[in-house]
């Protein structure tokens, strides 16, 4: 068996049949890949798609993962699994037909130990707010320089790429995913793996289309969670995975002493400057992608959407300082989002 496909799931109803059809659609011969869809007991339909998608296909398995995150799913998967390479693929994004060869021939001519296509990020649901959503966390104001996020030519190295594609001696050499890690485990696996001396490279002409959090609520969970994890993460690698992290913390730091300044002095012009920059870039990014998406409420959805991005991420980060790196706990109970 040459590939493993392994998809987590938890109430993807409305997406994992979208995910199972792009796979059917691959050019890369069946009888050389498996697919292991490790669900965490999903309370809606999910089960029983992938059960009855299964009845079709034969490379198609469904498996349980009784803890429900990602990180023990991808290890059920990858234990489960008999190929020589392990691919992993999200059932909340669409794939072109020629996603695992494309994957299997970069990763062939660069040598490297994991290789990722870029993130097209499209709206959740057909609204305005949705809209919003979609554009501010593919902007490098919302989301920072992540290169997979955003627009690129070449093939080139980076410090992590969506979801992946691994040689299996990877896991044998540096083990699984960190099943503290409820959030950012492909950051912590590929830290690791970068400190062990692999490479990982970005392939900018595979684009995997991604359906962002449809509402303001769930954005803000999922925000907070990475920005929960991410003190978890620096402190299982020694060191900041990426330094972009911290401008969402400061954002809150800076907020905080706006307010507090207005009670304990009358000389606030320095954070007065700062939140006016800020808003300012904000609306003019946002009045840029109004006029280029003819539609005049980006105006007002994008700020606010940047700030609630910054906020729920630099509030997440905080917690986790606190509960990670001064009570020194390594892991704690959270409920994945969706």
């Amino acid at each position: 068996m040459r590939v493993s496909v392994i998809i987590p799931t938890y109430n993807e109803e409305d997406f994992v049949s979208g995910v199972i059809s792009d796979l059917a659609a691959q050019d890369f011969p069946k009888d050389d890949m498996e697919v292991l869809i490790v669900d965490g007991r999903s309370s809606d339909r999910t089960r029983e798609i992938i059960e009855s998608e299964a009845r079709t296909y034969a490379w198609l398995m469904l498996l349980d993962n009784p803890h429900r995150v990602v990180p023990n799913a991808m290890n059920i998967g990858i234990r489960t699994s008999r190929g020589q390479t392990i691919i992993r693929m999200d059932a909340h994004c669409r794939y072109p037909s020629n996603y695992i060869f494309r994957l299997l021939e970069v990763q062939e001519e660069t040598r490297a130990d994991n290789v990722g296509g870029v993130w097209i990020t499209v709206p959740g649901a057909d609204t305005a707010m949705a809209r919003a959503i979609a554009l501010a966390t593919s902007h490098p104001f919302g989301i920072g320089n992540a290169s997979y996020r955003l627009e690129n030519k070449e093939v080139k190295e980076v410090d992590t790429v969506p979801y992946g594609c691994y040689p299996r001696e990877v896991f044998e050499r540096i083990g699984m995913y960190d099943e503290d890690l409820v959030r950012n485990q492909d950051d912590e696996l590929n830290g690791r793996l970068i400190q062990a001396g692999g490479k990982i490279v970005l392939i900018p002409d595979l684009e995997i289309e991604y359906s962002a959090r449809p509402t303001w609520k769930k954005m803000n969970k999922m925000f907070y969670q990475y920005g929960l994890y991410k003190p978890l993460v620096n402190k299982k690698l020694g060191r900041p995975a990426t330094w972009r992290q911290f401008i969402p913390p400061a954002f809150v730091v800076v907020g905080l002493l706006l307010v507090l300044s207005v009670f304990i002095t009358q000389d606030v012009w320095i954070q007065m400057v700062l939140a006016l920059v800020y808003v300012t870039a904000a609306l003019g990014i946002a009045l840029s992608a109004a006029l280029h998406e003819s539609r005049p409420s980006m105006v007002f959805l994008m700020p606010i959407t940047f700030a609630l991005i910054h906020l729920s991420y630099g509030l997440g980060y905080w917690r986790g300082i606190w509960q990670f790196m001064i009570r020194g706990n390594s892991h704690i109970n959270t409920v994945p989002s969706r």
